[in-house]
């Protein structure tokens, strides 16, 4: 049965690990009679979580389609990981979700975890619930978890319910929206509704009020209702509500215990009747600007937001229906590619068991199996149609390092898995550095790292090291000298001959013009790698041809991008040709190329060289009990503090840090703070390198050449 727009649910489950997505999503199916039973994550039974690294490990770390049918709806589900370094999987979930469910541990509160996903969710408008889970725990605090949330995250959190007694004994639960209490059987499942008691009708009357206000705020026409009558009636209240949420005026907050199924039931419920479907959401926007509606009878467009690869099936591409009716046989075209693709089966997933189906329609979300042509972020159209969906914009690695190389064939399979992953994980980039002479990982954090070193070393058998990466230093000078070579080479017939006169100094932008000489021609040179080169050309009097001087830059560049002092690339430099010699016969561009390789490596050695070193800008955000080992860890890695601002309850850092020391932080700051720190990393500048460790990286590089 295929379902209209206006009938579909798109929700996300978000939350920091621990918080209990999994066993929510488990809980839901069970509760629409989509599984006959439970499973659990220690049996590694759940329908989510269902690869076999995830079953290991205890943790999620894919997202998980699933889906429900609810009264009229069908609910698609996505579970995500609740661990920073699996980002990608939340974002990308977060593009074709219409509501997020934020999940919080009550015993917790509001972890760090939870910080960065709200981030994500107010980048991409996701109107939110919160869920506060584990009532049942002995530690559980609603009113301090509900505290946290509203202080960090406004006074549009807003409780619809809140638990009469927590820990072990918890059963019921208070509904300020139906303004009835809900009493749960001891192994949970339907609860007996029942009058709210004396004692809390009060506090009852209270939050319902404010719900009907907040209703009423966003539609005129309720907002005289509410003021002639003073309240709204149920459809009314609904109506208003449904408007709020959409428009991110209320972030209502639930409670439940998932692990014994009390109170996802009315969350369920609430979804259906107050989520917004997809048609009531924003039209998508695409690449070149303009919108889509999101409408059946509109323009086939489906995007790809995840890939997948799975033993025995190979590549599973899971989209979202924007628009139009697919079905299977449709013959379609990658607008991002321009690639044809044929859809020969779709299916709906409940994590790893699929369910064939011949449609789906506008809003819907589903996956199909073995396209040739299409990856995640690709739009699939009719043929002759432009529309191409906004593509997801991923987080910036944060992490790296490099890969020691196995032999040559294991390094063939090893890329090519690794280039499995990275079409999986978008967040994860594979680098080939020429100027490092190595094959670099970059990553969201170690973990993910080390997920993918298991993952080789498990399904493909191949054995992988990790090792430090080489630090992309960069070289100038720091004075102008002069200095010639002459190049001459005989041997028998044509020579080769060439003599360059050549003068260098530092660049910087507005510089006058060079002194003494007489300049003919200039050119300032964006690098590939940043900086820049200022080619003077200054021959007076034809001692040199200028059909050389092409020559004469290239050999100029290339010593620039293995400079002299430790191989590093070379920028904002200024060179001059001011004189020289050729030969009638024997002059040629090689020899000319050779002489100013020569004379600049020469020169560079004279000018004062400096060794430039990456800083990054550093943000932390972490607790105030663990602020003081954070910055004295810093400390130790040449960091200088630019200053501390409180964030919510939380403490964030700012601070610049040598590349060279930031290897292995992701771990040693979760190490530091026990997981409840994060980061961002975000390049700032090239510095002078301190003389020590200047001089250690010339004598490291000296020797390197000498053992070749």
């Amino acid at each position: 049965m295929a379902f209209e727009s206006k009938n579909i649910r798109n929700v996300v489950l978000l939350g920091h690990s621990g918080c209990g997505k999994t066993t929510f999503s488990e809980t839901m199916l069970f509760e629409a009679n989509e599984i006959p039973r439970r499973g659990n994550i220690e049996t590694g039974s759940t329908v989510s979580d269902f690869t076999s690294i995830e079953k290991e490990k205890g943790n999620s770390i894919f997202s998980s389609l699933m889906h429900a049918k609810w009264k009229d709806s069908k609910i698609n589900i996505i579970d995500t990981p609740g661990l920073d370094d699996f980002a990608g999987e939340v974002i990308s979930a977060l593009k074709v979700a219409d509501t997020g469910i934020m999940v919080l541990n009550s015993a917790s509160g509001v972890e760090v975890g939870t910080e960065l996903l709200w981030e994500y969710t107010l980048q991409m408008h996701t109107p939110t619930i919160f869920v506060i889970n584990q009532i049942d725990h002995e530690k559980s605090n609603f009113e301090s978890t509900l505290e946290q949330a509203q202080n960090r995250f406004g006074n549009k959190v807003l409780p619809f319910q809140y638990p009469l007694n927590q820990g072990a004994e918890f059963n019921k639960i208070i509904d300020a929206l139906r303004m009835i209490m809900y009493v749960f059987p001891q192994d949970g499942g339907k609860p007996e509704k029942l009058p709210i008691p004396d004692s809390e009708i009060g506090r009852a009357q209270e939050m319902h009020n404010l719900l009907v206000e907040a209703a009423a705020e966003n539609d005129e026409s309720l907002m005289e209702k509410f003021f002639d009558a003073g309240t709204l009636n149920e459809e009314e209240l609904a109506e208003g509500l449904t408007i709020a949420l959409a428009n991110l005026e209320i972030f209502p907050v639930f409670c439940c215990s998932a692990l014994l199924n009390k109170g996802s039931g009315r969350i369920m419920g609430f979804i259906n009747d107050i989520a917004p479907s997809p048609a009531d959401r924003p039209a998508a926007k695409l690449k070149d600007g303009e919108v889509l509606e999101c409408n059946s009878e509109g323009p086939l467009a489906c995007f790809i937001y995840k890939s997948h690869s799975e033993p025995q099936i190979g590549m599973v591409s899971y989209f979202k229906v924007y628009s139009g009716i697919l079905k299977p046989g449709d013959e379609l075209i990658n607008n991002s590619n321009r690639g044809h693709e044929r859809i020969n089966q779709l299916s709906l997933s409940n994590g790893k068991t699929r369910e064939s189906v011949n449609e789906l329609r506008a809003g819907d979300l589903g996956l199909t199996v073995k396209l040739k042509n299409s990856h995640t972020n690709n739009t699939l159209t009719e043929k002759n149609s432009n529309i191409e969906i906004e593509p997801i914009k991923f987080p910036e690695p944060k992490i790296r390092s490099a890969i020691l190389p196995p032999s040559k064939n294991d390094m063939e399979k090893l890329m090519k898995a690794l280039h499995t992953f990275s079409e999986e994980d978008p967040t994860l980039i594979i680098e080939q550095s020429q100027q490092l002479k190595q094959t670099l990982l970059h990553a969201q954090g170690q973990l993910q790292m080390d997920i993918i070193k298991y993952r080789i070393e498990k399904l493909n058998g191949i054995t992988m090291e990790y090792i430090q990466p080489k630090i992309p230093y960069r070289e100038t000078i720091q004075k102008m000298t002069e200095g010639s070579y002459r190049h001459k080479k005989q041997s028998g017939g044509s020579g080769q001959f060439g003599e360059v006169h050549m003068r260098i100094e530092p660049y910087y932008e507005g510089m006058p013009e060079p002194e003494g000489l007489n300049v003919r021609k200039s050119e300032i040179e964006d690098l590939p790698w940043g900086g820049k080169l200022a080619f003077y050309w200054c021959i007076v009097g034809g001692s040199i041809d200028a059909k050389y001087s092409n020559a004469i830059k290239k050999g100029v560049m290339q010593k620039m991008e293995e400079g002299p002092l430790t191989g590093s690339y070379c920028q904002d430099i200024r060179v001059c040709i001011y004189d020289g010699k050729m030969h009638a016969v024997d002059s040629n561009d090689m020899a000319f190329m050779l002489a100013s390789m020569m004379v600049f490596k020469n020169s560079f050695v004279n000018a004062k060289p400096q060794l430039l070193e990456p800083i990054y800008d550093l943000e932390i955000l972490c607790s105030d009990n663990v602020l003081g080992d954070v910055m004295g860890d810093l400390q130790t890695r040449r960091a200088i503090i630019l200053g501390i601002d409180s964030d919510g309850h939380y403490q964030k850092i700012m601070a610049k840090v040598p590349f060279a020391e930031m290897y292995k932080y992701s771990s040693s700051l979760r190490s530091l703070t026990q997981g409840r720190a994060k980061f961002n990393r975000k390049f700032a500048e090239y510095t002078p390198t301190p003389p020590e460790i200047q001089q250690k990286l010339i004598e490291e590089y000296v020797e390197e050449l000498e053992e070749v």
